[in-house]
């Protein structure tokens, strides 16, 4: 992992940059990709603060924590970034496993569900047909700007739907026996 450290009013130590650059070693197992690590160590007054930012494995992790002791900021910053970076990792795990599951699942109950599990609801129209010839019913059809049109064949006595295609042609549905 890549590290930069920065000291604010506190003298540079080698010593502190070695212990930070180990300690941010082990999150290289957690992470996928290589990862870049900025640190922030500063003095104010008692406090010692230590500020750590890491960008990798398409997350940006932030940490900051202050005490009385320098070393002790930096291993409990380190701890929460650590608890950050599995629960990031475990969010993505899960979005993963749903999206293959509803692929696979394709068709079925789970296409007719929306995502709160609430089946989806069905809306009802009920139209009224009437006798016609398929030249009739093209002539209606030409009339209206509706997408379909159902009617009786006066010859067969049957069913049909008329329906403009995407091309603007028409097309008739007629069922066979």
């Amino acid at each position: 992992m890549q590290t930069s450290v920065t000291f604010k009013n506190l003298d540079s130590s080698e010593h502190l940059k070695n212990y930070v650059s180990d300690k941010l070693d082990r999150f290289d197992r957690l992470l996928d990709n290589p990862a870049g690590a900025n640190v922030v160590l500063r003095v104010e007054k008692f406090r010692h603060i230590a500020e750590i930012n890491i960008n990798g494995d398409r997350m940006t992790i932030n940490g900051k924590e202050e005490t009385e002791d320098m070393y002790s900021a930096i291993d409990m910053v380190l701890d929460k970034l650590e608890k950050q970076i599995k629960k990031g990792k475990e969010k993505t795990r899960e979005r993963r496993a749903k999206a293959k599951a509803k692929a696979q699942s394709g068709s079925g109950v789970a296409a007719t569900e929306l995502e709160d599990d609430q089946p989806r609801q069905v809306k009802i129209k009920n139209i009224e047909y009437k006798p016609m010839d398929v030249d009739e019913a093209v002539l209606q059809m030409g009339l209206t700007s509706d997408s379909f049109l159902v009617f009786t064949n006066a010859r067969t006595d049957q069913i049909n739907v008329l329906y403009r295609r995407n091309d603007g042609d028409l097309g008739l549905i007629q069922p066979s026996a």
